[in-house]
């Protein structure tokens, strides 16, 4: 396992520069093992809804974790709104960072992730490879 700490800036797509990152380490197989930071706008899909909710305003990023493939990322946070109230789910593409996000990936040498479709759940599901 290399780990890979992480930096984004305002601005940045919390997703898509995770997979980013990934991609351009030519790493298979990735965890999100945990993010802090601020984000002006969340969107997360919560459980058993089809589509994301929007938040925005000045969020705290309270956890970050999840796998990256090379189909892409399947992450899950919490966040917290000035008020102290804590939401939660799936992390959406367009979470902007508003002032920083500090994440430590680890690479994973010797897997490859991918998503395939499992019939028992309807969804694309994690499929771990040894290389």
């Amino acid at each position: 396992m290399q780990a890979l700490p992480l930096r984004l800036a305002p601005g940045d797509d919390l997703r898509a520069a995770i997979e980013a990152a990934v991609r351009v380490h030519g790493a298979g197989a990735a965890f999100v093992l945990q993010g802090i930071g601020s984000l002006s706008v969340a969107r997360l899909r919560y459980a058993g809804r089809p589509l994301p909710t929007e938040l925005a305003g000045d969020l705290e990023i309270l956890t970050l974790a999840g796998t990256v493939s090379p189909d892409g990322a399947h992450l899950h946070m919490s966040v917290a709104g000035p008020d102290g109230a804590v939401l939660g789910g799936h992390v959406a593409p367009g979470c902007i960072v508003r002032t920083t996000a500090e994440l430590l990936i680890a690479l994973l040498a010797g897997h490859a992730f991918a998503r395939e479709l499992d019939l028992a759940t309807g969804y694309p599901e994690l499929a771990i490879r040894r290389l």
